[in-house]
């Protein structure tokens, strides 16, 4: 990637929509803008798990204004990240699109763990160098993010399904805060505690909270005299009495709580009061950085080759024992044929999912040879794939299905022109290095129409290697099934 001194980060949290803009300088990241819209997606989560109207309108409206500042970015220097009310949203396939023509960008949705791993990022960049271990937790809108970590480094990554907007509409739907909905609530986020606490409890040394919640409780214990220092439990414990106190989230009246924060206190309070009380935490101090400076920093380090999803795909080698010769053999020519096929119309972005699925298309071979694309196309498809998206997962499990076999059962997945030139890449560098031996190619020359593919080839080359060209015969087969035209020309 060329170097690109702006940098924007979008969160759309549960609760808030985040905008963050960034300079940067060398390997550092200077904070120039930033944006929040109390969207309360989660509160538009209706009891089947549907985004409603109201919400769509709400958030669409907040990625238009977005938009406005992002206008002159390109596509690489910014990055959009959706948590866990899309997930859940069984509408996000619908309402997504929406929100990318509204914001300008693609939004990827990420799974709970990569969520954890981005927080971690960005509240590790915003604190000073450490031997210690450290707890981070973030209470978000939907989901609450555990994460242990050392240095820039996460040891342990949770996501559990509680957050302040989806508890406080369960447990006080009215505003209303009483000791048995309070104390409900409480137990629920402790019960979710309970499947973590044993491998968390005593790992760390120090405890940080991220996002809103932990910083408006914060607050809101400054302010009133409840703490000293940060989050306490003896602070919690006074708070909590003063809830009770009001029993309306409409009659507080404490110093450091903002308006907007009111309907979500009381579900945040309850979920971080049962963190203090299963993971043993005396004291919490808030962190300045979280979801979207993660996003920031993970968006620099593919600027600086210094990708996580690169990363990723070398432990996955090693994790399944991946033949790596063999790896790079079909990475470097599905690549190759790659840029043939789609000349001026390559894209790096595809370029580089297409590498990463040839260096991963035999980890199947690890469940069962038999059918091996199909086992690898479940693992990457369903996999913590850290650094990677859903929808990146997506694409890679779909050319990992495709690399081999039938294409019929494709038909409604291979759409697009560029998915179809991947696939094919992926395929012929499969078929050419079947044997599996440091073989010299002939020399190929690829042409793409977006509806026919040809493919120039040594004639002496092909009479010496029956077996290749059988299988190609048989591929001009399975392409005619998608309405495709596939033509290997001897030359």
């Amino acid at each position: 990637m060329q170097h690109q001194p702006i940098l924007a980060a979008v969160d759309l949290g549960s609760n808030s929509f985040r905008l963050q803009i960034a300079r940067v300088e060398g390997d550092q990241l200077y904070m120039l803008d930033g944006l929040r819209e109390p969207v309360r997606l989660a509160a538009g989560l209706t009891a089947d798990k549907h985004l409603d109207a109201e919400a769509q309108q709400r958030a669409l409206a907040a990625l238009g204004k977005f938009a406005e500042r992002l206008r002159d970015l390109p596509r690489d220097a910014v990055r959009a990240v959706g948590t866990n009310s899309l997930r859940v949203a069984k509408n996000a396939a619908y309402f997504i699109p929406q929100a990318e023509q509204a914001l300008g960008f693609p939004i990827e949705v990420v799974a709970g763990l990569e969520e954890a791993r981005l927080i971690y990022l960005g509240v590790a960049h915003g604190l000073p160098q450490s031997q210690d271990n450290r707890l981070v937790i973030d209470i978000g809108g939907g989901s609450t993010e555990f994460i242990i970590g050392n240095g820039l480094a996460p040891l342990k990554m949770e996501s559990l399904y509680m957050g302040s907007v989806s508890y406080s509409s369960r447990f006080f739907p009215d505003g209303k805060i009483t000791r048995q909905n309070l104390k409900q609530a409480e137990l629920a986020a402790r019960l979710e505690l309970q499947a973590i606490a044993a491998d968390y409890r005593g790992q760390w040394e120090d405890a940080f909270g991220s996002s809103g919640t932990a910083k408006v409780l914060n607050e809101i214990l400054l302010l009133n005299g409840y703490s000293e220092s940060g989050i306490t439990r003896e602070g919690l414990e006074k708070l909590r009495a003063h809830l009770l106190k009001a029993g309306d989230t409409q009659k507080l009246d404490l110093p450091g709580l903002r308006p907007d924060r009111i309907l979500a206190l009381a579900g945040g309070f309850a979920i971080m009061y049962a963190a203090f009380c299963e993971l043993e935490i005396v004291q919490m101090q808030p962190a300045l950085g979280a979801l979207r400076e993660g996003v920031l920093y993970d968006l620099l380090g593919r600027f600086h080759d210094n990708d996580m999803r690169d990363v990723t795909v070398r432990q996955f080698m090693q994790r399944y024992h991946i033949d790596t010769r063999q790896a790079e053999h079909v990475a470097q020519l599905a690549q190759l044929l790659a840029r043939q096929f789609l000349g001026d119309e390559a894209d790096e972005t595809a370029l580089h999912m297409l590498g990463w699925t040839a260096r991963l298309h035999e980890i199947g071979i690890s469940v069962a040879h038999s059918g091996y694309h199909k086992h690898t196309a479940y693992i990457l498809a369903n996999a913590d794939m850290p650094g990677f998206s859903k929808k990146e997962q997506t694409r890679l499990s779909l050319l990992a299905l495709a690399q081999r076999g039938n294409l019929g059962k494709l038909q409604e997945q291979l759409k697009t022109p560029e998915d179809c030139a991947l696939a094919m890449s992926l395929r012929l560098a499969v078929l050419f290095y079947r044997n599996r031996s440091n073989i010299e190619l002939p020399a190929l020359q690829g042409h793409f129409s977006g509806t026919k593919f040809h493919l120039s080839i040594d004639a002496e080359w092909l009479a010496r290697n029956p077996l290749t060209e059988t299988a190609l015969q048989e591929d001009v087969r399975q392409w005619k099934t998608l309405g495709m035209s596939f033509q290997p020309v001897p030359q």
